[in-house]
């Protein structure tokens, strides 16, 4: 009995030592979510964290290709090379960035598309910089295989601008420094190492700006759409038969982007040449109506132009002006 009775108060001392740990671990406790609450900037870390702006969920300073420009703003032309383009309104970079002032765009009227889609490196409404040289131009033939020019004020177009014949036929608008001013022609193609901008004058144009000594000026060009009572002419290359073909078209007042011929399926484009002929190779519509449209988007059909080789053949349609 004196054994049991001995070992009855051990529980209760147990039980007090547990009530004061639990004491002391909330006095504990309790000091240091004191001292979190007191200490600067007191949110927990992984609070300030998740309130911080998510790098990717800024928005993007670049344009998606193939997302709408900003209103207001030109895209950059697809596909063009800055180091191979000519001295011109350059498209900018950045929704920011600002034309460069080299370049002057004008404001032309347009045909009804308001725009010129079908144009290449050389764009309306786009003064370019460049340098001109001379050559002696001999009949103002060349490249473009047009034949006589009925004047010598005619221009070579640098071999990057000349695009494949594309600037055959195309009137520009030639100012030097000093103010004097030409219109030409672009009859031939000036191969590297002229620059792109760079214009090769036929000599008597490059007199109308300065004199022959200066070798080479600085200049500034734009395109032209002249006023003209010409009309169109057709041209049937050497060789060509109802088997195969080169067409060529002659006069037309602004640059010709495309020249189609009929089939049964409907027209069909044909291909362009350096020396600005557009080939049939089987025969197809050789002979048959044809279809040309300029850099605007404007539409003219030729009927009745037979397979005549070397005929220059007129006819009595051309584009309309634009100013």
């Amino acid at each position: 009995m004196a054994s049991a009775s001995h070992r009855r108060p051990r529980p209760a001392r147990k039980r007090r030592t547990a009530l004061l740990a639990t004491a002391v671990v909330a006095a504990v406790g309790l000091v240091v979510c004191l001292v979190v609450a007191l200490r600067p900037g007191g949110e927990p870390d992984t609070v300030r964290t998740a309130a911080a702006p998510d790098a990717s969920s800024r928005p993007s300073a670049r344009t998606t290709a193939g997302e709408p420009a900003p209103a207001g703003k030109t895209k950059p032309a697809e596909g063009k090379s800055s180091s191979a383009s000519p001295s011109r309104t350059a498209a900018p970079a950045t929704p920011s960035a600002r034309p460069s002032p080299v370049a002057t765009p004008r404001s032309p009227a347009r045909p009804a598309s308001g725009t010129a889609p079908l144009a290449g490196r050389i764009q309306p409404g786009v003064t370019y910089r460049g340098v001109a040289t001379h050559y002696d131009a001999a009949d103002g033939d060349g490249a473009c295989s047009y034949g006589p020019s009925p004047d010598l004020m005619v221009a070579a177009m640098n071999h990057t601008d000349y695009e494949t014949s594309a600037a055959c036929g195309a009137y520009l608008l030639v100012r030097a420094a000093n103010g004097a001013s030409v219109t030409v022609r672009v009859t031939n193609e000036c191969p590297l190492p002229c620059a792109p901008g760079q214009l090769d004058l036929s000599k008597e144009a490059f007199a109308k700006l300065a004199g022959l000594s200066a070798g080479r000026i600085p200049v500034s060009w734009s395109l032209l759409s002249p006023g003209t009572s010409d009309t169109i002419s057709i041209r049937y290359k050497t060789g060509s038969s109802r088997h195969w073909c080169g067409v060529q078209a002659l006069g037309h007042r602004n640059p010709l982007a495309r020249l189609e011929i009929r089939t049964g399926g409907g027209w069909q484009r044909l291909t362009r040449t350096e020396y600005n002929y557009f080939l049939s190779p089987d025969g197809t519509g050789c002979g048959g109506p044809l279809r040309l449209t300029d850099i605007h988007g404007q539409r003219l059909t030729v009927d009745g132009v037979t397979v005549r080789p070397d005929v220059v053949q007129p006819t009595r349609v051309q584009f309309a002006r634009v100013t």
